[in-house]
């Protein structure tokens, strides 16, 4: 996401990094770059010239102008205009309401059921107890849609065989209290076009239920007319928040940095990938570092929170110390760090990391390729070989090599490395255990000696 923008942005300021100081020339000529960088991320006109001149009269002040790098002064402007930009703050949802009603909007083809979906994950991964309901009686096959994708992710979905949509809307908020559901998740009618129909029907679920939130999705993708979408629907309904899809695809970033200006309502939610749980809350200050490059450890620890089980981290160290590591434990590891998401992703949030979306494109499609044979070589292996890796012989690697399609040399490099990083993982625990058995023996003889002092303290005062 952003690769475009945030490319252009890193090599406008590092061109600044040579400079003594900012002055009129060097920010005119830096501020025309950045202009012409974020029309080309198709970001709105009204957006770029505020943008524009808001930097300008930051970086214009006397107290900017001395004392530090040029480059580090401009990196400072635009990541607070950034953020500002993009909301200020991060915009939680608001679950007001018994039941709480979260009402989804959108034309066709924004991702708005897709995206009911994986709010209802994340609100269940969250500690709530979602109820979809399908509220669109006019597309075709739409009911059946959002049952599917209920039955996916074990969220259940209300449904009728009615036109009624306003009916449909009551059975179902009587249903949750009686089942206990504490949030519904409305999926409504979306329309190739917003016309009179679509929403007069909105403005009476609305008006009838007075959802706590409304939110419109809309796709990041189609940049300007994301805009044109989003101030639309807020004349005529007073939209809540937004949810931008397919953020992980737009590689311009200008529906993102234009809706919130032309809104002023902010984006609460962000769809960055195909699979149901990548719906995440959306952090302006987060995308403001990552968009200059800065990368974005808050997100990456939280997705390894999330991705990481404590019981089975626990269960894999014992098996380190006791160098009892199996290739099923490796297959573990490696299935639960395909759930952090895509390689490039994850190179886009690690700060300091200075690499161009193509570079990052290159190593993830090699290491992503490397992982996929390495899963081959070893479901090429016996159940019992798998458990046991000390169990390979020449005989047996060339059979795994045979299966798995690949050179003989090529299974013999991973399971040497296979074996080093046992090895390695085994050192590692020793020195945990022996650095917390000396830790043990200083705490100890400390105690020793505070008794001995207080021994003779107590002589003392006798």
């Amino acid at each position: 996401m952003f690769d475009s923008l945030s490319d252009k942005l890193q090599d406008i300021i590092a061109k600044t990094a040579g400079q003594k100081e900012l002055t009129q020339d060097n920010m005119q000529e830096a501020l025309r770059e950045i202009r012409r960088a974020l029309l080309e991320a198709d970001v709105n006109l009204r957006v770029v010239k505020a943008f524009i001149s808001n930097i300008k009269d930051k970086a214009e002040g006397e107290n900017v102008l001395s004392g530090v790098n040029p480059s580090q002064q401009l990196v400072k402007i635009v990541h607070d205009e950034l953020i500002e930009l993009l909301g200020k703050t991060v915009s939680p949802l608001d679950f007001s309401g018994h039941p709480n009603l979260i009402m989804m909007l959108g034309l066709q083809g924004s991702g708005k059921t897709t995206s009911s979906a994986k709010l209802a994950v994340k609100l269940k991964k969250e500690g709530r107890n979602p109820l979809m309901v399908a509220c669109d009686i006019y597309r075709p096959a739409a009911i059946t849609q959002l049952k599917t994708l209920g039955e996916q992710i074990g969220v259940e979905v209300y449904s009728e065989d009615s036109k009624d949509v306003q009916s449909i809307i009551q059975n179902a908020v009587n249903y949750a209290k009686d089942k206990g559901f504490n949030t519904l998740i409305l999926d409504t009618a979306g329309r190739l076009q917003i016309d009179t129909d679509m929403m007069a029907e909105l403005l009476l679920i609305d008006r009838v239920f007075h959802p706590a939130e409304k939110l419109l999705v809309v796709d990041s993708m189609t940049g300007q007319e994301a805009v044109n979408v989003a101030e639309n629907f807020d004349a005529q309904l007073s939209i809540t928040g937004l949810v931008l899809t397919k953020l992980d695809g737009d590689s311009r970033g200008g529906a993102a940095l234009s809706v919130v200006y032309c809104t002023h309502k902010p984006i609460k939610l962000t769809g960055t990938g195909e699979k149901l749980n990548a719906l995440e809350d959306f952090y302006p200050e987060r995308m403001a570092t990552r968009i200059l490059g800065m990368g974005d450890i808050v997100s990456l620890v939280e997705r390894a929170q999330e991705v990481f089980d404590e019981k089975t981290a626990k269960e894999m160290e014992k098996k380190m110390a006791k160098a009892e590591f199996s290739f099923n434990d490796f297959l573990k590891m490696q299935s639960q760090m395909k759930m952090f998401g895509s390689m490039e992703q994850l190179l886009g949030m690690i700060p300091g990391l200075k690499m161009s979306k193509d570079d990052r494109q290159k190593i993830s499609h090699e290491g992503e390729k490397q992982v996929k044979r390495i899963e081959v070589m070893i479901q090429s292996m016996t159940p019992e070989e798998r458990e046991h890796p000390e169990l390979m012989n020449s005989s047996r690697k060339k059979r795994i090599a045979e299966g798995a399609g690949v050179p003989i040399h090529e299974l013999n490099v991973f399971i040497n490395q296979f074996e080093q990083m046992r090895k390695m993982m085994k050192g590692f625990s020793d020195v945990k255990k022996n650095m917390g058995s000396m830790m043990g023996k200083m705490g100890q003889a400390g105690a020793k000696l505070t008794a001995h002092q207080m021994m003779k303290n107590m002589r003392r005062f006798r």
